[in-house]
């Protein structure tokens, strides 16, 4: 059986106005997430799926992300069997981290990747 190569993408090669959908938990958010992205846990996601069609709905390219990528690697295979434009952010929020890209958190509180 041939399995197509996951599409992935490096963390800094997300656009700074791209679509990203953090599937980390909510204990991982809280401490720090990419500012205006899309948060559906992965243990949630498949009875929030609508949330993400409805938001993704514009066609662009949705950025799925997660701390490392093993999490955000499943989700972005299912979303691509559902024919959307999905790709995995390679390294999750700790490469993101690591390329310097910003990130906040809903209290004001210093960011960092729990």
């Amino acid at each position: 059986m041939n399995f197509a190569p996951l599409p992935s993408v490096d963390a800094a090669a997300v656009p700074s106005d791209g679509f990203v959908l953090d599937v980390r938990e909510n204990d991982e958010w809280a401490a720090g997430h990419v500012e205006g992205a899309l948060h559906i846990p992965m243990s949630d996601f498949v009875s929030r799926f609508g949330e993400l069609t409805e938001a993704a709905d514009d066609g662009r390219r949705v950025h799925v992300m997660c701390r490392v990528g093993g999490r955000s690697a499943q989700v972005t295979q299912y979303l691509v069997q559902q024919g959307i434009d999905a790709v995995n952010v390679d390294g999750g929020m700790l490469a993101w981290d690591g390329a310097g890209r910003p990130m906040v958190t809903d209290t004001g509180n210093s960011a960092f990747v729990l």
